[in-house]
């Protein structure tokens, strides 16, 4: 019964956590993931070579500590349903990044329709790394839908799987893995070795959700004008063809849905890309990216939604196993 009471409280803080993103967007100040970016940056500087060993040690303490930290508490509230109910909140709230993800998309939107290409050139950095100096507005367009189509997973839909499969450590341990992923196991002479072990369980930890996240574009295309049938056709058509094991399938589900097509040339500052095509159609235009970031908002209610029913149901069925 206490597991069950705990859960319930889990799955509560799952919706509110999700609430506060969606009337407040991320944390203005004092954000734990920055926090925890500054501590990951200490503890690099401590532990860094230039090997895959050194970086193994290094992800696994700076992934470790938090999750140990996140279980400890979760122990703690475990009788205690509001105070555990506020930190699932809290820890979601810090988690997820939908609606700052979806606003980001809509100022890409508008700046496309203005016309201002020096303006949504300016912008795309919110979005993702790509150099956006040389692209003009279909490929500011294309680099938008990318984005908006695999942070859904990443910023959204991930934080909740992990929030229903394993509560608090779950919502802390993936936000930490996706912080490291993003710090080091990007390509670089520096991260090339160091790095593999933080990329190597970004791609694990995002496996399940990278596919729910298709999933749920598929049951929303409707939502955007697009058809499930065409949006299913081309996420399994397409979905492992991106070099990456997880975003090509948020990215082709996207495509499908949309009905435009993605990929193609990347330049990453003195790195280029050639990916292969994603989707049937032209590219992307500033109604496009509209369509995508309502995307985003629609896939990332549905996950909510999916994860507290899920956090409930996995503790029942646990309850139902311990009864003689």
């Amino acid at each position: 019964m206490k597991f069950l009471a705990a859960s319930r409280a889990d799955a509560v803080g799952l919706v509110l956590g999700a609430v506060l993103d969606a009337v407040f967007g991320d944390p203005r100040r004092w954000h734990p993931v920055a926090g925890f970016g500054r501590f990951a940056g200490a503890l690099e500087g401590r532990l860094y070579a230039d090997s895959r060993w050194a970086g193994a040690r290094f992800t696994a303490v700076a992934v470790g500590a938090p999750v140990a930290a996140a279980a400890i508490a979760a122990r703690l509230t475990r009788d205690r349903p509001v105070a555990r109910t506020a930190l699932v909140a809290a820890a979601t709230w810090s988690a997820l990044g939908g609606t700052s993800l979806a606003r980001e998309g809509r100022v890409m939107a508008d700046r496309l329709t203005a016309g201002d290409l020096p303006a949504a050139r300016e912008q795309l950095p919110n979005l993702c790394g790509r150099d956006p100096n040389a692209l003009n507005a279909p490929e500011l367009a294309r680099a938008t839908v990318e984005s908006l189509a695999e942070n859904t997973s990443d910023a959204v839909v991930a934080p909740l799987f992990w929030g229903a499969v394993a509560g608090l450590p779950g919502i802390v341990g993936y936000r930490a893995v996706n912080t490291l992923d993003a710090m080091v196991g990007h390509r670089s002479a520096r991260y090339a070795r160091f790095g593999t072990a933080s990329a190597r369980l970004d791609d694990v930890a995002n496996l399940a959700p990278a596919r729910l996240t298709a999933a749920l574009t598929v049951a929303a295309a409707p939502l955007v004008g697009g058809s499930p049938a065409r949006t299913l056709h081309t996420w399994l058509r397409d979905g492992s063809h991106h070099p990456s094991p997880n975003s090509g399938q948020c990215e082709s589900a996207a495509a499908g849905a949309l009905g435009v097509r993605l990929g193609g040339r990347n330049v990453y500052g003195s790195r280029v890309e050639e990916r292969p095509h994603l989707g049937d159609g032209p590219l992307p235009t500033p109604a496009d990216v509209r369509r995508a970031a309502t995307l985003t908002v629609a896939v990332g209610a549905a996950a909510v939604a999916l994860a507290a029913v899920a956090r409930l149901g996995l503790a029942r069925r646990r309850g139902s196993r311990r009864k003689p």
